[in-house]
């Protein structure tokens, strides 16, 4: 018991701000004795357990302004801070306007300019790979920068500015992420992630975040991934659009289940749940950031055979799967190569080899033309998935023609 008064005198004092001097200034002033019979030194005793303030108790809760019950409470450990986002900035800042700008002057047309440019790339993402577009998304993000940090222009146009550069390094980093170059993805969204909290818009570095964690839980690691989708997720708070709130806990589901465990696949299931609800709170009328343009029922969908499929439950994740990839727009061959690929090994988990060997077959047929590292990383999944039945004669023949690598 003495340990634990003594660690509630000191939370509760720490909570407050006080220091223990104060604390014993406040003890004796709640007492009405006159001088200070409480020192700096008493309290530290009573904190650390060396003595109990038995006479003392009333006083010290009154002066701290609870129950003296409160006091004698068993030691709950504090909960762990939230993570944030601040952990994941860059060194220094790489956008730091340069000193006399021999830049020309920046308007809001200059501005303008560069959010269309920046769209049309995340449009470009849609039906092209990354190592199509690596190099103009690299050049387009040098440009941007480079305009900030040279040019003049006004706080507001520098923080339009810098919202752009937010919403480019988002694109241009999953494009690298997408080309493989995983390094250099990293590098660009936590420059994004700078350039966003720059610009206090904390629904873009929310997104920029999520697809870092996203990048991380793919790549090995896990647990900063998960950390990172939940910081995102934290700091946008309970005001960020629907769609984008959707976007947060589809990374942090995602998180969760490469995380890997029981608990965590409960968590990934919880997040799906809370993404679905989110969505729901949509409408005409809400306003929702351009970059969401893609969020709608069906990613969440797909988002949860994918769960489902790492998680081993095939039952539930072909009919997921099979339903989406029924009106999938067939002009996003990556994405289709993608999807169908998770389609494949669930249909292997589910003992269907025959039909699994058919969908892979489909799979690798479209990623040949894609150069997309995810793809290949995917059809190397698939085929080290199937080696379980490689006494399957259609299963055998796929093996003998595509090697695992």
């Amino acid at each position: 018991m003495t340990n634990a008064i003594g660690a509630n005198i000191r939370q509760l004092r720490e909570a407050r701000g006080w220091t223990q001097a104060r604390l014993a200034h406040e003890v004796c002033r709640a007492s009405g004795v006159i001088g200070d019979p409480v020192g700096r030194q008493e309290v530290s005793r009573w904190e650390s357990g060396k003595r109990t303030p038995r006479e003392w108790l009333p006083f010290i809760a009154a002066a701290l302004g609870v129950p003296v019950d409160a006091l004698r409470a068993p030691l709950v450990p504090p909960e762990p801070p939230l993570p944030t986002l601040a952990d994941f900035l860059p060194d220094g800042d790489p956008l730091s306007p340069l000193q006399g700008r021999s830049g020309r002057r920046i308007g809001m047309g200059t501005v303008d300019d560069l959010q269309q440019r920046v769209h049309g790339l995340r449009l470009a993402d849609d039906v092209l790979a990354g190592g199509d577009l690596i190099r103009p998304a690299l050049r387009e993000l040098r440009s941007a920068v480079k305009l900030y940090r040279e040019g003049s222009h006004t706080s507001e146009v520098g923080r339009q500015l810098l919202r752009q550069i937010g919403e480019l390094t988002q694109i241009a980093g999953w494009i690298a992420s997408d080309a493989g170059q995983h390094a250099e993805a990293e590098r660009i969204y936590r420059l994004g992630l700078s350039a966003a909290r720059q610009a206090e818009d904390h629904t873009l570095a929310g997104n920029i975040a999520g697809s870092l964690a996203y990048q991380l839980s793919n790549t090995g690691r896990e647990v900063e991934g998960l950390t990172l989708a939940r910081a995102a997720l934290n700091d946008a708070g309970l005001d960020a659009p629907p769609k984008a709130r959707a976007l947060y806990l589809d990374r942090v589901a995602w998180a969760h289940t490469k995380a890997g465990g029981v608990e965590n696949g409960q968590q990934a299931m919880r997040a799906l749940g809370e993404a679905g609800q989110a969505l729901s709170e949509d409408s005409a009328g809400a306003e929702s950031p351009a970059y969401t343009y893609w969020v709608d029922a069906g990613e969440l969908r797909v988002m949860e055979s994918r769960v489902y499929t790492e998680l081993r439950r095939p039952l539930r994740a072909v009919p997921l799967l099979r339903e989406v990839l029924s009106g999938y727009d067939a002009t996003h061959t990556r994405e289709m190569a993608l999807y169908l690929s998770w389609l494949a090994v669930a249909l292997a988990d589910a003992n269907e080899p025959e039909e699994a060997a058919a969908v892979a077959e489909r799979v690798i047929s479209l990623a040949s033309d894609i150069p997309s590292e995810r793809t290949a990383e995917r059809v190397r999944v698939i085929l080290g998935r199937l080696q379980e039945y490689a006494e399957v004669p259609e299963v055998a023949s796929l093996l003998a023609e595509h090697p695992a690598a």
